[in-house]
Order: C-alpha cells, then sequence, then structure tokens
C-alpha cells in the first residue's frame, strides 16, 4: 500500500492509502475515493478531464509522454507540473505525494 495526500478545490486535504500491486492509475483511486473527477475517455488520455496538478512529488513522476502533453496543453489553465491522472499509475514512485484536483475538469 502507497499513501500520497490529495487536496480538493476548496483546499481540504485528505491522505488516501492505495493498493500499489493491482495496476490501477490515480484516476481510478481518485473515483473510487468519490472525487469529482470527470474521466470520460476512461483513462485513455483523449480528453483531460482527470487534469491534477502534482505539488508534492513531481520529480519521482518522469515526464508526461507527448500524447498526455498534447491533451495538457489545450486546456484553459495548464500548469508546468499539471498532469493527466489516468497517465500516473499506482506505485513508489507515488508515495508521499500531494496532488491536486484542477480548474474546469472537476464536476
Amino acid at each position: 500500500m502507497i499513501k500520497f495526500t490529495v487536496e480538493d478545490q476548496d483546499g481540504n486535504r485528505q491522505e488516501i492509502e492505495a493498493p500499489d500491486d493491482m495496476g490501477f492509475s490515480l484516476m481510478e483511486i481518485l473515483k473510487a475515493s468519490e472525487y469529482p473527477v470527470l474521466a470520460t475517455c476512461g483513462g485513455m488520455a483523449l480528453c483531460a478531464t482527470c487534469h491534477v496538478e502534482i505539488l508534492e512529488g513531481k520529480d519521482a513522476l518522469g515526464h508526461a509522454t507527448d500524447i498526455e502533453l498534447d491533451q495538457l496543453e489545450n486546456l484553459p489553465e495548464y500548469f508546468p507540473t499539471s498532469r493527466l491522472a489516468c497517465q500516473i499509475r499506482i506505485g513508489d514512485i507515488l508515495d508521499g505525494a500531494v496532488v491536486r484536483l484542477r480548474g474546469e475538469d472537476v464536476v
């Protein structure tokens, strides 16, 4: 199990614990934790409705793929620390990270 923190649009933070051996994405864990994430494309990096900002732990996650960057760059609000939650797999690299739900992507 790994632990990371999610900050909602109101600035409230909650620690989440997730299994790191089942191949889940951050998007799937956010939805299962009942955060208001649309994720309309189902994890294929086609809609950017699972946009998050990595506040802590960005370096461990590596760089976004070209497909992910294409979607992020089309958003009205895009930050250097923006990522698509569907493209981040739950694993040791996410342990201790702080993730903020972002902008129009949140219902």
